[in-house]
């Protein structure tokens, strides 16, 4: 029953930091990739009367809040389409990467996998001390008191701190909602999980963060099975989806300490190091 003439199970892959468009590099050169590569494979997906349903393989530590919204939205319009979609987590897929799964009819993870970290930060860095032992006088000239909010070269004001503390909790709630309404949690066992940390596979799969413990193989193979596809299904390779982890250092650089750009929200393991897939404690 249910069972549909054989079609194809598409990956879409979500590597390293999720970015929503191309920006310059700063300090180190280069710049961030765009979300458009993820973006476009799922509408793809979306399109393709052959393909029944996707994987998202996710090796993500999170990246900025629109854009994994973003990316999150063109899953839902794939599952909308009437397809079947599967998350299988590599290394890690933590917070904004979470966000992008939670919306998905299955989740995969390995019994190791780094997951969880449900919650949102802003950073600043704050060198006027630095500046001073320079001889660095940085002036600004500014159209209302927090056009500047955020610069590296003045402490925060208080009424500065709690305008960024109302950004976080307004995005924290809409992460909360997305969850719960995917993972179909109660809000409470959400925001009792949702405080930032991170769990291992085994340990979110008994959370409810997750739903199996398997690999890419298994995410397929049930893929297949939701979408009715008799025996093993035809995988198709939808795009890459890569977003290099140095990029994330790239637009820190970029963005809090070198420009005038506004702060980016970011989705964001803790405790993520330089080195791709590396993950250092407190």
């Amino acid at each position: 029953k249910g069972v549909t003439d054989r079609g194809k199970v598409g990956i879409v892959r979500v590597e390293g930091v999720i970015a929503t468009s191309s920006v310059d590099g700063g300090l180190f050169g280069g710049g961030t990739a765009g979300i458009g590569g993820i973006i476009d494979a799922l509408r793809r997906a979306e399109e393709d009367p052959t393909v029944k349903a996707i994987v998202l393989r996710i090796n993500s530590p999170g990246g900025t809040a629109a854009a994994s919204q973003e990316v999150a939205r063109a899953v839902e319009r794939v599952r909308r389409a009437g397809k079947k979609v599967v998350t299988s987590m590599a290394d890690v897929a933590a917070s904004g990467a979470y966000w992008v799964a939670a919306g998905s009819d299955r989740i995969f993870a390995n019994p190791g996998t780094i997951t969880g970290s449900i919650g949102v930060l802003i950073e600043t860095v704050e060198i006027s001390g630095l500046y001073g032992k320079l001889g660095v006088n940085k002036e600004t000239i500014k159209s209302g008191p927090y056009k500047d909010m955020g610069s590296e070269s003045r402490p925060l004001t208080p009424k500065e701190r709690a305008i960024f503390q109302g950004m976080v909790d307004d995005i924290y709630a809409q992460f909360i909602s997305w969850v719960a309404a995917g993972r179909k949690m109660r809000r409470e066992e959400v925001l009792r999980l949702g405080d930032g940390r991170v769990f291992t596979g085994r340990q979110a799969k008994e959370a409810g963060l997750v739903d199996e413990l398997g690999d890419l193989r298994d995410a397929v193979r049930c893929a297949g099975r939701l979408a009715g596809i008799e025996g093993e299904p035809e995988v198709i390779n939808l795009g890459p989806g890569r977003f290099p982890w140095e990029n994330l250092w790239r637009d820190l650089a970029g963005s809090s300490l070198f420009s005038s750009r506004m702060l980016p929200v970011w989705l964001l393991g803790p405790s993520l190091a330089p080195e791709r897939g590396v993950i250092y404690g407190e």
